[in-house]
């Protein structure tokens, strides 16, 4: 296997199941490009988003990558008035976390975070893996418990 990212390590510490998958070889960045190298079903593959609420507090939310966050649904499940997605630059110093492999799993700091619903039709999902061309394959449960997730129907 391909170098441990920072994700895999600490799912390696929790003693928790995973599946690498390395596509560093392809130019796949975007969700439905990653979908389309792995041949996976795109309402299992999900992306990590990462907002601000008007309250100045930030939120990660989990969606599938073919869905768009709802802001308004996002918003009322973390009881705020509204979200925003916070600007590219601001990700890196904020999670630790390049745009395109941004993890839920080992961010600098721990946000509330929030899992489309959908997620519990699988028992295992595929997530960033921390790094631009690695993805992980994890069970729902494992990632909400890692992340200390919540589920909510968070997509339009």
């Amino acid at each position: 296997m391909q170098d441990k990212t920072n994700v895999m390590r600490i799912l390696d510490s929790k003693k928790i199941w995973y599946k690498p998958y390395c596509y560093k070889d392809t130019n796949a960045i975007s969700g439905m490009e990653v979908v389309n190298v792995l041949n996976e079903d795109p309402n299992q593959v999900f992306k990590t988003l990462v907002t601000r609420a008007g309250s100045g507090v930030y939120y990660v939310f989990i969606v599938p990558v073919n869905k768009e966050l709802d802001l308004k649904k996002a918003a009322k499940s973390v009881g705020e008035k509204s979200v925003e997605m916070i600007k590219q630059k601001e990700l890196l110093p904020l999670t630790g976390y390049v745009h395109g492999g941004c993890s839920p799993i080992g961010m600098k700091k721990s946000f509330k975070t929030i899992i489309d619903i959908s997620a519990k039709e699988y028992s295992n999902i595929f997530v960033s893996g921390g790094r631009i061309g690695y993805q992980i394959e994890v069970g729902v449960n494992d990632l909400s418990d890692v992340v200390r997730a919540e589920f909510y129907d968070i997509v339009k």
